[in-house]
């Protein structure tokens, strides 16, 4: 089961409603992740209060972020949402969200995550194993990226006017640019994308974020607001990890 619901768009517009109806109440973390038991008490994009505690059953893991960073809490027990101690600055955010051309990134070690499966290394880049809806900060350098660079291998991309265009990763290349003339990068722009001979090709929604916001808290809000679920696992992922 996913981490992040698909409601997320929703939660996004509630929490807009309660942003405006209490201004002036404490925030110290969002919830980016959950599962468990008490899963529904904790969607994505709920905030929690600075001097709160939450109370959690047997198999409850909820994943909270703030400007200090990303921490996991798993049940059961009781705990307090802040946290003194942990550092603010954090050289893996800055990391996962640099903004690079796919010519001039060299992909190096993939870290894991709690499935054993490798993660992105970027936040901006595309995986074609993840389709769905993606955040764009950089429309004109959208970079693919894949997991399994071991072969060769080629997307067929649908376009919205019933062209069709071919991405193709060399053997050992984790990274392809995407050919912004052939499929233009745009707001609300869909394309069906399959590897050649696959039968049910999965769908890309780009969604433009020409600003993305410079902390971690932030921009796991906008992601969410957006509907970005696989990028709001993404960055959690990389964070809790920094943190172990």
């Amino acid at each position: 089961m996913s981490w992040v619901s698909t409601a997320a768009k929703r939660f996004g517009r509630l929490l807009a409603v309660a942003a405006a109806l209490l201004p002036g109440m404490a925030m110290a973390a969002i919830v980016v992740a959950s599962s468990g038991p008490s899963a529904r008490q904790f969607p994505a994009g709920k905030k929690l209060s600075e001097d709160g505690r939450i109370t959690l059953q047997k198999g409850d893991s909820v994943t909270v972020l703030d400007k200090r960073g990303t921490r996991v809490l798993r049940g059961p027990g009781r705990f307090s949402v802040s946290k003194p101690g942990r550092p603010i600055s954090n050289p893996a955010f800055a990391i996962l969200t640099r903004q690079k051309s796919s010519s001039r990134v060299t992909v190096g070690a993939v870290r894991t995550g709690e499935d054993g499966k490798p993660l992105s290394p970027n936040l901006w880049y595309v995986d074609f194993a993840r389709p769905g809806t993606k955040c764009v900060a950089d429309p004109d350098g959208l970079t693919l990226w894949r997991a399994d660079p071991d072969k060769s291998a080629q997307y067929r991309i649908a376009r919205a006017d019933g062209g069709e265009m071919t991405l193709s990763f060399g053997k050992g290349a984790a990274l392809a640019p995407w050919d912004t003339a052939q499929a233009p990068v745009t707001d609300g722009a869909t394309y069906r994308i399959a590897g050649k001979g696959d039968d049910e090709p999965g769908e890309l929604t780009f969604v433009l974020l020409p600003d993305p916001p410079s902390d971690e808290e932030a921009l796991a809000l906008a992601l969410i607001e957006k509907g970005c679920t696989a990028q709001v696992e993404l960055l959690a992922a990389h964070l809790s990890l920094s943190r172990m």
